[in-house]
């Protein structure tokens, strides 16, 4: 567990690894710091044999308003290798939640918005609190959404991305389920109970099917329909040879004499 001086707190809880962006002051906005703790702690927690499912949220009012000001002044001020240097340390942690074995959460209350909008649709699912508020205001600053958009176009039509883009308005928790941007949407007061119970549930799930069950539909993204029916073939046989499967099965079938 770390301190409440730390720009990330992590805390485990059973089986959830709980990961707070903690600069409430600053709207957790994303900085150098921010993002290689994020990096370092999302790392850590797919390695710690103990947990099975990641959280990502933020202290205080916000999600995530995305880049701090000192990025955007690198952006304006730096060279060519100084602002690459800087988009691929943001395009890692963009990467991190599709490339880790357990599933990750975002836990949205308050603006997830810019980069803080990316990270949150970059996890597995959002639950989003009820007065929570998602956008892409880059165009505003003349800056093009572009890492965030690659994200953005796997969860909502064509249309609805370039709207979002584009216009670059907010939208409120609830067009954000309509449209597919988030998974579910809970009143306020209700949110920190619901959240855990999402934890819970999922920390109890086969650890085993959860990681092949990720990783096969991740995969599948570029492929043709039957390459795809194909690897989730290749896929099955090895899942049928896992403990949790064969344990499963047996389950099952005593329960059904």
């Amino acid at each position: 567990m770390t301190g409440e001086g730390e720009v990330l707190l992590v805390r485990r809880e059973g089986g959830v690894a709980r990961l707070t962006l903690n600069r409430p002051d600053k709207r957790n906005a994303l900085d150098a710091a921010l993002i290689a703790a994020l990096k370092a702690a999302l790392r850590a927690a797919d390695d710690d044999p103990e947990v099975r499912v990641v959280a990502v949220e933020g202290a205080g009012r916000d999600f995530c308003s995305g880049a701090d000001l000192s990025a955007l002044r690198t952006i304006a001020e730096g060279g060519v290798m100084e602002n690459l240097d800087d988009v691929e340390g943001l395009a890692e942690l963009f990467l991190l939640p599709r490339r880790m074995r357990k599933p990750v959460v975002a836990l949205v209350r308050g603006r997830a918005l810019a980069g803080g909008c990316g990270l949150a649709t970059a996890c597995d699912l959002v639950l989003a609190a009820e007065g929570a508020q998602f956008g892409y205001p880059e165009v505003k600053i003349g800056f093009v959404p572009a890492m965030v958009m690659a994200i953005l176009r796997r969860n909502v039509s064509e249309k609805r991305a370039f709207d979002l883009l584009v216009r670059a308005q907010p939208i409120a928790a609830a067009e954000a389920e309509r449209i597919g941007l988030v998974n579910r949407v809970v009143p306020d007061d209700a949110f920190a109970a619901e959240a855990d119970a999402l934890l819970a549930e999922l920390a109890e799930r086969s650890p085993s099917a959860v990681q092949l069950t990720k990783r096969l539909l991740y995969h599948s993204d570029a492929m043709g329909f039957e390459a795809a029916v194909r690897a989730g073939a290749d896929l099955n046989v090895l899942a049928r040879m896992t403990e949790d499967m064969q344990a499963g099965v047996r389950r099952f079938l005593e329960g059904a004499r």
